[in-house]
C-alpha cells in the first residue's frame, strides 16, 4: 500500500539554514520553505505541512509571534511546531512551551539530531491520527460512526449553504430487529450489522456520498448535492438491497430483514439548521415505520 511522505515546512529567514535543512532532510520529507514569519503563515495554511521547524529570531516577525498566529488558525493549530533557536536560557524555552511548541533544536545543532528529533515527533504525529481514525469508525461494521457524520454534516452543510447546493440524507431502520436478535442472537445480530453496512458500500458510488452507523440498528447516509427525487431514487435501492440481503446462521439457517427509511431534503438556498434537517429525517422514519415498515418516506411540508 503506498504510504505519501510526511511534509516539513521549514521557516527561517536565514536562506542558508534552509539550505542545510533541506538537504537533511529532504530525501526523507516533501519539504516547503517559507523566508519570514508572514509567508510562512500563508504556507502552513495553505499546505498543512505534518511539522514545522521554526525560527524563533526573525526581522520581520519573530517565531513566538509566528507561533501564537498558528495557534489562533482553525487550519494549524494542530500542527507541531519545533522551535530553531540560538538563544540561550531557560526562560526562552519555557515561552516556546507556554505557547505550544512541541520541542526545541538548538543551533548549531547536528544533523543527526535533527533527523530523530523530526523522525521522533512524526511518529507521535502518526499515532495520534491513527487513534483519531480508530476514534471515528464503528468497530462493528467498520463504517464511520455517529460523531464521524457529525463532523461531516457540518463541512457538507456549509459547502450546501455557501454553493446553493441540495443537500440530502436518510435514516436506516432495520425492521422487528429486537426480535431478529432474540430469535437467532446477537452474535447473528452483529452478521446482520455488518452485512447490511456492506450495503451502503455497494450502493453509494459518488465520492462525496457518506454512510455512518448511528446507533444500534439504524443507520443514516448523507447525500451532496442531490434533490428529494434522488434521495428517494437512493433509498429505494438500498431499501431494496437490504430486503433481498440474505445471511446464513451457523446452523445454515437463511436469515432476512428489511428496513425502513426516513428522507429529508434541503432545496438549493433553503434555510434551516441540521439538527431540524435531522429531525425531520427521523419524522420520515416513524411514517414508514407507522405506515407498514419496509419503505421509504419523506414528508410533504417544506419540499
Amino acid at each position: 500500500m503506498y504510504k505519501r511522505k510526511f511534509s516539513i515546512l521549514i521557516i527561517d529567514d536565514q536562506e542558508a539554514m534552509v539550505t542545510v535543512l533541506k538537504k537533511i532532510l529532504e530525501s526523507d520529507y516533501n519539504i516547503i520553505s517559507a523566508y519570514n514569519g508572514s509567508d510562512g503563515i500563508i504556507q502552513a495554511e495553505g499546505n498543512c505541512p505534518d511539522v514545522i521547524l521554526l525560527d524563533i529570531l526573525m526581522l520581520d516577525m519573530d517565531g513566538f509571534e509566528v507561533l501564537e498566529r498558528l495557534k489562533v488558525s482553525e487550519i494549524t493549530k494542530n500542527i507541531p511546531v519545533i522551535f530553531l533557536t540560538s538563544l540561550q536560557g531557560d526562560a526562552n524555552e519555557e515561552k516556546g512551551l507556554a505557547l505550544g511548541a512541541v520541542d526545541y533544536i538548538t543551533k548549531p545543532f547536528s544533523p543527526s539530531i535533527v533527523k530523530l528529533r523530526v523522525r521522533n515527533r512524526l511518529k507521535i504525529v502518526e499515532q495520534m491520527r491513527i487513534i483519531e481514525q480508530l476514534s471515528l469508525i464503528d468497530q462493528l461494521t467498520d463504517i464511520p460512526n455517529r460523531r464521524n457524520f457529525e463532523e461531516r454534516i457540518k463541512t457538507e452543510w456549509g459547502r450546501a449553504t455557501r454553493d446553493h447546493l441540495p443537500i440530502s440524507i436518510l435514516i436506516i431502520d432495520l425492521d422487528l430487529f429486537k426480535q431478529y436478535n432474540d430469535k437467532y442472537g446477537h452474535q447473528q445480530g452483529d452478521v446482520l450489522l455488518k452485512a447490511v453496512a456492506n450495503v451502503f458500500k455497494e450502493t453509494l458510488k459518488r465520492p462525496g456520498d457518506f454512510a455512518a452507523r448511528w446507533g444500534g440498528e439504524e443507520f443514516i447516509v448523507l447525500l451532496q448535492n442531490t434533490d428529494l427525487s434522488g434521495a428517494h431514487e437512493i433509498a429505494e435501492q438500498i431499501r431494496n438491497r437490504i430486503e433481498k440481503l440474505e445471511t446464513l446462521c451457523p446452523e445454515k439457517t437463511v436469515t432476512k430483514i428489511t428496513a425502513s427509511i426516513g428522507i429529508n431534503s434541503r432545496k438549493r438556498g433553503q434555510s434551516g439548521a441540521i439538527n431540524e434537517f435531522i429531525s425531520r429525517a427521523d419524522m420520515a422514519l416513524y411514517e414508514a415505520k407507522n405506515n407498514g415498515r419496509n419503505r421509504s418516506c419523506y414528508l410533504e411540508n417544506d419540499n
